[in-house]
């Protein structure tokens, strides 16, 4: 089977395990079934902006060209650093945007992926975010109005443990089991001083556990890039956070959105 399209982050579902579907055009893929086959990846060398539709030489932002990724506001600076945004000093790149997306209640969390992290997201992305990001495991902390605040809070948490993922280990296999309520109680005390000045709720919502489809980890990590790859082929063995794992390296879809591929299942692998 062949799918020829504009490459997107992957669909996910929080089932056990995870079930992931990629939307190629008009036909979503399971990616589930095409594991432990051979399949194909190759790069027609167009890459198309997600927004406007136009042609690109370089992809900004995952999948912008480079006029929308200065005018849009999802293209920002403040939606990489949330702590920064100005949408109060009324100079938002596209305030309705901004009302949609940031103004909405936001959940601030600890996650298991490579180990202990904070992060925060939108409501609405809970538990995508975490699956995304490949968190074996992840808990709701607090819940606050708006994006900035979450993003205040992150700073915060981030003077007593990491806000990011080690992709590399995270893609060796599940993260250690670890008691995130405790977890929660602990930093929640650390800082509480330092949260005073800050307008939240503390969450006592249920622990979210991930497993993902993948019959065999890689021992060591290497990545495809389509600008320097445009084709290679392997047998996929899995699929992890926005990954595909391959027998011969790991790509990452979400970083190659807006690019156009074709994508052909060749075969079963033969078994031992």
């Amino acid at each position: 089977m062949k799918y020829d399209g504009i490459l997107t982050k992957m669909v996910s579902y929080h089932d056990l395990p995870v079930k992931y579907e990629l939307l190629l055009g008009k036909v979503h893929f399971d990616l589930n079934s095409a594991i432990g086959q051979k399949v194909s990846v190759k790069f027609s060398g167009k890459i198309i902006c997600v927004s406007c539709g136009k042609g690109t030489k370089k992809s900004y932002s995952q999948g912008h060209c480079f006029p929308c990724s200065i005018k849009l506001a999802e293209c920002d600076l403040c939606i990489l650093k949330p702590e920064t945004c100005h949408y109060a000093q009324g100079t938002c790149r596209e305030p309705s945007w901004g009302e949609e997306h940031c103004l909405k209640p936001h959940v601030v969390y600890l996650a298991n992926s490579s180990g202990l992290k904070v992060g925060i997201t939108r409501r609405t992305q809970v538990p995508f975010r975490w699956i995304d990001q490949g968190a074996s495991q992840a808990l709701p902390i607090l819940e606050v109005s708006d994006r900035k605040t979450s993003g205040l809070i992150e700073v915060i948490f981030k003077q007593h443990i990491s806000d990011k993922t080690d992709w590399r280990k995270m893609l060796k296999g599940p993260a250690s089991e670890m008691n995130l309520v405790e977890w929660k109680e602990k930093l929640l005390q650390e800082v509480k001083s330092e949260l005073e000045k800050c307008q939240y709720k503390i969450l006592d919502e249920k622990e979210y556990r991930f497993d993902y489809p993948v019959i065999q980890y890689p021992e060591k990590v290497s990545s495809f890039g389509l600008d320097k790859t445009p084709e290679f082929s392997g047998t996929l063995q899995g699929i992890k956070g926005q990954y595909l794992i391959f027998d011969s390296g790991v790509f990452n879809v979400r970083s190659h959105t807006g690019y156009e591929v074709s994508i052909e299942v060749l075969n079963a692998i033969e078994s031992a």
